[in-house]
């Protein structure tokens, strides 16, 4: 019979939030072992690599920073120092509004910093391997826990067996382990993919990442390193799923014109710089953030729209939030009491920003002319207040003061 694996915590999926996870308690110092049933791609030319960005604002490049990780991104990393929202009404015409969100503003510092989802992955693998008690197992999945007072038990799909004093569910938005925990979840959906590619263009970004909202969902650009000697841009395209099947369909030439369109033609013609990839976009909330000897992070816990940079960011804020919870008890990192803790400190704020993306997404989508033209108004009220469009900055960077 196969032996019995002692273990601090167990970490179920290793995605960007799951390695970071794992990174994360290991510096802290507990034996961390981190399971995924597929083997995570570190370059951008592979199929099936993940081509969207991440754009890690302040608090989650503290945190980074904090956990031995941003020294290896930072030579990566293109600042975030604008956030620019373009209203371009509901046809092809010059944009309405333009408002500009500078960081400046706020801060001595850029709102974040954007940097390719598999570059990320290459640079957590291989921080992984300089950590002893840190075990990573890709191409393994979790196949049962059981969690009991005392400790939890796991069993792998490659017949590992584990007892951990914590699981840490960061596998997903269809999460085994909390569906093996009976952990509800609430799910929206909008009817909506997104399209998420790189391109290179004329005029410079000048670290100005430009949401533009016309029907359907926004068009997002968001700075990258330069491409062969060429401006670079990350791109998510929200639409409706029939609208995104067709525009997926379309010889390159055909969808770089209409891409461009969909641009209000803001940075000039733009230029494919890599395949197409295709994303469902739902929101989603756990009815709970715990279990015995469970916690949620990420999109275990939470998942919403690519708007406003806060998806991985909130994913980070659970993992700060879990990690200084446990380590004042490091003996039982699984205690109930710190479960409750962590659950009460993000629930909260994870069930109001989820609410807030939802909100802005569904006006993003609008498409009668009444609706497009209040959701005008009120950006033009918004960033006129300079108090409240300080406010807001603020409170999407994650701050509360």
């Amino acid at each position: 019979m196969t032996d019995v694996k002692d273990i601090d915590i167990f970490i179920s999926g290793g995605g960007v939030a799951g390695l970071a996870a794992t990174i994360a308690f290991a510096q802290a110092g507990f034996s961390v072992l981190c399971a995924d049933p597929s083997p995570p791609i570190t370059t951008r030319e592979d199929t099936g690599a993940d081509l969207r960005t991440t754009a890690f604002l302040q608090p989650a490049q503290a945190f980074l920073d904090k956990i031995g990780l941003w020294s290896a991104f930072a030579p990566h990393a293109t600042p975030l120092q604008v956030m620019r929202i373009v209203d371009a009404g509901g046809d092809l015409a010059a944009p309405r509004a333009t408002h500009d969100f500078n960081a400046a503003d706020i801060s001595d510092r850029p709102f974040g910093w954007n940097l390719p989802n598999w570059l990320l992955r290459r640079e957590m693998v291989a921080h992984l391997k300089t950590l002893p008690n840190a075990t990573f197992l890709p191409g393994t999945g979790t196949a049962h826990v059981l969690p009991r007072e005392a400790e939890a038990r796991v069993t792998l799909s490659d017949g590992t067996r584990l007892r951990a004093k914590l699981i840490v569910a960061a596998d997903g938005r269809a999460s085994p382990v909390r569906e093996a925990m009976g952990i509800d979840v609430k799910t929206t959906r909008y009817g909506q993919r997104a399209l998420a590619f790189a391109v290179t263009h004329h005029a410079p970004h000048d670290n100005i990442s430009t949401e533009v909202h016309r029907t359907g969902g926004p068009f997002t650009l968001v700075p990258l390193p330069d491409h062969e000697g060429k401006p670079c841009s990350a791109i998510v395209w929200m639409d409706r799923g029939p609208e995104i099947a067709r525009l997926t369909a379309l010889p390159e030439a055909e969808f770089e014109a209409e891409m461009t369109a969909r641009s209000a033609g803001l940075y000039g013609p733009l230029t494919l710089a890599s395949r197409r990839t295709v994303w469902p976009i739902i929101s989603q909330i756990a009815e709970r953030m715990v279990g015995e000897r469970v916690a949620l992070v990420a999109e275990a816990a939470h998942v919403v729209p690519p708007i406003g940079a806060q998806g991985l960011n909130m994913s980070l804020a659970d993992i700060a939030t879990l990690l200084e919870i446990v380590s004042k008890h490091p003996e039982d990192p699984g205690a109930a009491t710190g479960l409750t803790q962590y659950s009460r400190a993000r629930h909260t704020e994870i069930k109001a920003r989820v609410t807030g993306v939802d909100a802005l997404n569904r006006a993003s989508m609008a498409d009668a002319q009444g609706l497009r033209d209040m959701r005008l108004r009120a950006l033009n009220s918004l960033y006129s207040v300079a108090p409240v469009r300080r406010i807001l900055m603020r409170a999407g960077l994650g701050a509360t003061g």
